[in-house]
């Protein structure tokens, strides 16, 4: 097959995908006759820039409406001789110059000393300048007066990746769109259009696995699309791509994560190595462990949008999503995203990910520094009077006196606030045992009504506490 990003280029503003705003607004100008010097689109890699450029580069000089109107086309017609040179990049009346390899002041020169001459065989001639931000500061300098009085035949069309580069003073003098990422369901669509045109038979999760990796590229998922077709023989099925491209599929992911849950370390490292050795990268395995349980935190919170969370909500392991609260998920993406930041200066990143993965089989049982804060404040608000034990004024201050616990940044501190109340506690006993000699007596009471969530699970290692 051959290059689908170059075969199916837009060639008409409606052939544009998910830029109406642009479209619309460009289209209006074109019906309107009010057409700018200088145009400034902006937006990420692959979303339609250079093609929109074209497309109103061909609609300027569309020899269709020339000879009815002196307003030009809003759609070009692709047919007339001007369309198609332009179409080629054999225009001279078009010219496009890459701000990367040509930024220096000399080339801006040649731009100002060839602006005098009118077009050749169209009404405007047209420059399109693609990454602009790439020219370098002297070079903008001597393009602001020329985009600011051009002749009225001369219309400036920059495109750039990295709006924040480009000077303000070329700003405020070019019309600017920004270009937004195309959403997975209209870059889905449309490799499903061209798997039809082309025989070829393809599987809707394959197809929505693309559109996702592609991050709102329309170029990217077309190299992606190129690059799935040339392995799948005409059949593009979900588990060939796992399978060639070494990637995680949801289902192990779901059988890992339920390990996990479980506190099954041994399972877990077992079906890590085994995904390792079938050929999937440490990187990719942290990355789509990541995306998972992304996932699972948006489901958490009520997000069930396919194009948010990857798969389809269904697809999630009913048991992981029950067994972890949003906290514990949160926990488990900073982990993963940690590990990922790791990977590249650690001495083994098997280790790394093994050291992950572990982390996670104890997930369950970690408590987040607001739920040890929340467990602290509980217990103290518990601690009885002193009609509970025989205490003297001095150990009861010490116990059930002391100032409330302050909002401690991390676990270090709420820890060492925890140890002192602990220590607090046993003098108390002490006390008690010396007074009449018996350690089951309870020295805490705590009201289960007022209980944190928590608090149990920090106060199950203090002997001689009673939850009422």
């Amino acid at each position: 097959m051959s290059n689908t990003a170059a075969k199916y280029r837009p060639k008409t503003f409606d052939e544009l995908a998910g830029q109406e705003f642009v479209v619309s607004t460009i289209k209006n100008s074109l019906k309107s006759g009010q057409i700018a010097h200088a145009y400034l689109f902006s937006g990420p890699r692959g979303c339609g820039k250079t093609s929109a450029a074209r497309i109103l580069a061909r609609s300027l000089n569309c020899l269709s409406n020339i000879s009815k109107s002196d307003k030009p086309a809003e759609e070009p017609c692709g047919t007339c001789d001007n369309c198609i040179a332009i179409s080629k990049g054999a225009s001279m009346d078009v010219l496009e110059i890459d701000g990367a390899s040509n930024n220096s002041v000399n080339d801006v020169r040649q731009i100002k000393d060839e602006v005098v001459f009118p077009p050749q065989s169209g009404k405007y001639k047209v420059y399109i300048i693609d990454e602009v931000h790439m020219l370098s500061t002297s070079a903008f300098n001597a393009l602001l007066k020329t985009i600011e009085e051009p002749p009225p035949y001369i219309v400036f069309i920059f495109a750039t990746t990295e709006l924040h580069k480009v000077p303000a003073t070329i700003k405020s003098r070019c019309q600017q769109f920004n270009f937004r990422l195309i959403s997975i369901e209209i870059i889905q669509g449309l490799l499903k259009k061209i798997c039809a045109e082309n025989g070829i038979n393809a599987e809707d999760d394959a197809l929505f696995w693309i559109a996702r990796e592609s991050t709102g590229s329309m170029r990217d998922a077309f190299t992606l699309f190129d690059q799935v077709v040339s392995f799948s023989a005409g059949n593009i099925r979900s588990d060939l791509i796992r399978e060639k491209l070494g990637i995680v599929g949801l289902e192990k992911l779901n059988v890992l994560a339920e390990a996990c849950a479980v506190n099954d370390a041994n399972s877990a490292f077992a079906l890590a190595d085994e995904l390792l050795a079938s050929g999937v990268a440490i990187e990719q395995f942290v990355i789509d462990m990541a995306g998972y349980y992304r996932g699972l935190l948006l489901l958490k919170n009520g997000i069930t949008r396919e194009s948010l969370l990857g798969f389809k909500s269904s697809q999630f392991s009913a048991k992981v999503l029950e067994t972890y609260d949003s906290i514990r998920l949160e926990q488990a993406l900073d982990i993963l995203l940690n590990c990922y930041r790791s990977l590249r200066y650690s001495v083994s990143p098997r280790f790394e990910l093994e050291t992950a993965v572990s982390k996670l089989t104890w997930l369950t049982k970690w408590i987040s520094s607001c739920e040890l804060k929340e467990a602290v404040d509980g217990a103290r608000a518990g601690v009885v009077s002193s009609q509970q034990v025989n205490l003297r004024p001095a150990d009861l201050q010490q116990v059930a006196s002391q100032p409330p616990v302050p909002a401690y940044d991390n676990n270090r501190s709420l820890s060492a606030e925890f140890n002192r109340m602990v220590a607090a506690k046993n003098a108390a006993n002490n006390q008690s045992d010396a007074k009449d000699g018996d350690d089951d007596e309870p020295v805490w009471k705590i009201k289960k009504d007022n209980n944190p969530p928590q608090v149990e699970k920090v106060l199950s290692i203090l002997p001689g506490t009673v939850i009422e």
